[in-house]
């Protein structure tokens, strides 16, 4: 991920930090340019998140708070800290919100040691897949995102509004829509539409005006000279808060990255999946995972022909990491736990803890999915360019944009 600031955040106290967050995992779903620019006052602002989420999704969020001095610095601190722990939970976009808002109802009931006032805040959610090229969207009381199409079209979803956060019991949607490859999604603050005298709908049609001009002007650019146009058409000189902008360009996996079966509800079948996979494995020339994740996908397809009724789908994702995603139709989450010595069963899921790097599960519309992620080898295979990982976010010497492409065509 690329990451750009306009001007460095003021040296002050621990609340004034960053606003423009990089997530300590690697992520390849999006390229993203971001501006933030810090009030010169006691004012609060905006904040922005980019969060790398598993099976290769990526979360982003904006946010704004309206307030003054440190209580509402603090908020700001909150609001972010909270977003990324709900966001490791698997939450879709308008539960999220859900949760943000109950949260925000008890803080702000709740006495507090800071000086200056808190008035309300508001967030946008994101979760983009850049296997199904779709994006989730839920917003409380935000502006929605703008989206620039390839071909150069500019739009503004129309999206459920819910209320701002901090009124309780509010109610939020989730909108969801196909986003085409290298669209630039734009994700901004009140603070940069706010025009004195004028209010934030005329910065709104500005950056309407600013996004259709960079379009029609460079054709297809990428997010940072989207990024750089925005900003410096729509920042004011003296911002009344901080100012957060971010521009996100889409990926798509390719389909020689992922593999996927539909698994029939017998444990016979398990047999002819493995040699399955094993024969994907030495495609993608990762045969030095075939025993692992033979074991990871046998146990979690036998858990689900044996606890589970329904349709059963197994796939794999090869790029910065191999993902193992189980599909099934069931929404009881498993749990790990330790089995008594004299236990038949209950063993599976902490062997599967034990191979993996890391995994977890969530819920689907259709039931949930069970997925775990295991590191790639460190030497380069054939048919790839021997080049450094982008392994924190940041470009390595030589790939584009910190993406890096472990899959040979």
């Amino acid at each position: 991920m690329n990451a750009t600031t306009s001007a460095d955040p003021p040296q002050t106290s621990s609340l004034e930090v960053p606003h423009a967050s990089r997530s300590p995992i690697a992520q390849h779903a999006v390229d993203v340019a971001v501006r933030y620019r810090p009030a010169r006052s006691e004012t609060s602002g905006d904040w922005i998140e980019l969060i790398a989420l598993p099976e290769n999704r990526v979360a982003m969020a904006v946010g704004s708070v309206v307030g003054y001095g440190p209580r509402a610095r603090a908020w700001i601190g909150r609001l972010r800290r909270a977003v990324r722990s709900l966001s490791s939970t698997g939450l879709p976009p308008d539960e999220l919100l859900g949760r943000l808002d109950h949260l925000v109802t008890r803080w702000s009931r709740g006495p507090d040691e800071w000086e200056g006032f808190f008035r309300g805040a508001t967030c946008l959610y994101a979760i983009y897949d850049p296997v199904s090229r779709r994006c989730a969207v839920s917003r409380a009381g935000h502006r929605p995102p703008a989206v620039m199409s390839p071909d150069g079209r500019v739009d503004f979803p129309d999206l459920p509004a819910g209320p701002p956060l901090g009124l309780g019991g509010g109610s939020f949607t989730t909108a969801e829509w196909e986003v085409p490859e290298g669209s630039h999604l734009v994700l901004y603050g009140h603070g940069l539409l706010q025009r004195r005298g004028n209010g934030a709908d005329a910065g709104f049609a500005l950056l309407r005006s600013v996004l259709r001009r960079v379009a029609t002007r460079h054709g297809v650019v990428g997010p940072e000279e989207t990024c750089a146009a925005v900003f410096d058409a729509l920042v004011p000189v003296r911002p009344g808060g901080d100012v957060a902008l971010m521009v996100a360009r889409t990926r798509g996996m390719r389909p020689d990255q992922v593999a996927d079966w539909d698994v029939p509800a017998e444990p016979a079948a398990v047999a002819d999946l493995r040699a399955a996979v094993t024969r994907q494995l030495a495609h993608w020339g990762l045969s030095d995972l075939e025993f692992t994740t033979e074991l990871i996908l046998s146990e979690l397809v036998n858990n689900a022909i044996r606890y589970t009724t329904g349709p059963i789908h197994l796939r794999l994702l090869c790029d910065h990491t191999l993902t193992c995603e189980v599909f099934d139709s069931s929404p009881a989450l498993p749990r790990l736990r330790q089995a008594a010595t004299t236990d038949e069963h209950g063993r599976g899921l902490f062997l599967v803890a034990r191979l993996a790097e890391r995994w977890g599960t969530r819920h689907t519309q259709a039931g949930k999915v069970i997925w775990t992620e295991q590191p790639l080898p460190q030497t380069p295979r054939a048919g790839i360019n021997e080049r450094p990982v982008a392994t924190t976010g940041h470009p390595s010497p030589g790939s584009r944009a910190g993406h890096y492409d472990p899959c040979p065509a």
